[in-house]
């Protein structure tokens, strides 16, 4: 879909500077058009002939253009031996792409709400594709997923899970619960159990019933929990939870705490780094706490220590 859009959008600043095919067309694709166009001024058939042979190159280069349901494949059998030829080490030699990802992120649920936070780094192996991934996505104002795993799997399933609470919104007239919701992606992710999936998420928000927190992965598997930290650097974040936990916490405290667990497991695990990010879902909905480099957070904390 990513590429269909830039080519649509290509199609549309195509049009924009040849307003005469437009004119002609105005329903068609620039390319089509313009297709159209040559062939009335050879005074060919442009409904059969030229069209069927453009229709034809296209469908065989982009499949999904013509049909967006039509999702292409990979034009090879095993993605991790063909990619590679993209990475080249320093001599020039073909590395084979690693799957490997890591990442770090926590909920916990505390007298306040929930609280979330995560960091911003996107791997692959020892390849760092990315340092200001968002995992933390809403999926409406009290619903909040994260992202931990396959970072297409989980921000495409959490945008379908966000149309099937809107939905359930619209024709129940009240908001979905958070049982309800996490149980929805649960069930989607069994639906797709052995298929390649790769997904570990938190659903966290808020409800009639109170604060909710739930861990859903791609087996479909769901489990309900005061405290969860899903990832390659969780078992550091644990760390600084199990310390600092407590249901009484003052939003201050409970702040600082997600702050300093997701630090500690980017100093730790060298797939975790980036940004860390800080959600408190409350009754009125989610709030963004902080957005800070876990560089700024270390010299602060060794300022502190030194203070």
């Amino acid at each position: 879909m990513a590429l269909e859009a830039i080519l649509n959008r290509h199609h549309r600043s195509q049009m924009a500077a040849n307003p005469e095919i437009g004119a002609i067309h105005p329903n068609l694709s620039y390319m089509k058009a313009r297709k159209m166009k040559e062939l009335d001024v050879a005074g060919m058939d442009n409904t059969v002939t030229g069209l069927n042979d453009l229709e034809k190159e296209m469908e065989s280069s982009v499949p999904n253009m013509m049909d967006s349901m039509n999702i292409s494949m990979p034009p090879f059998s095993n993605p991790m031996e063909s990619l590679g030829t993209c990475l080249t080490d320093d001599v020039g030699s073909d590395l084979p792409m690693n799957f490997d990802h890591g990442t770090t992120t926590l909920g916990f649920k505390y007298k306040g709400g929930v609280i979330l936070a995560c960091d911003s780094r996107a791997t692959g192996g020892a390849y760092i594709g990315s340092g200001t991934v968002k995992k933390i996505i809403p999926i409406n104002k009290f619903l909040l997923g994260t992202m931990a795993g396959g970072a297409a799997d989980c921000t495409y399933w959490e945008r379908v899970l966000s149309k099937q609470c809107r939905l359930y919104e619209l024709r129940n007239r009240e908001r979905i619960s958070v049982a309800a919701a996490s149980k929805l992606l649960s069930n989607i992710c069994y639906n797709y159990k052995g298929m390649g999936l790769s997904m570990g998420v938190m659903i966290a928000g808020y409800d009639k019933r109170g604060p909710g927190l739930y861990y859903v992965d791609s087996d479909g598997s769901r489990t309900d929990g005061k405290v969860f930290s899903v990832g390659s650097g969780s078992i550091y974040a644990y760390g600084v939870l199990d310390k600092g936990y407590n249901y009484d916490l003052a939003d201050d405290a409970a702040y600082d705490l997600a702050r300093r667990s997701i630090f500690h497991a980017t100093v730790r695990d060298g797939a975790s780094g980036g940004v860390v990010r800080v959600y408190h879902m409350k009754e009125t909905g989610y709030v963004v706490i902080s957005e800070e480099d876990c560089m700024d957070l270390y010299y602060k904390y060794e300022a502190d220590k030194k203070a």
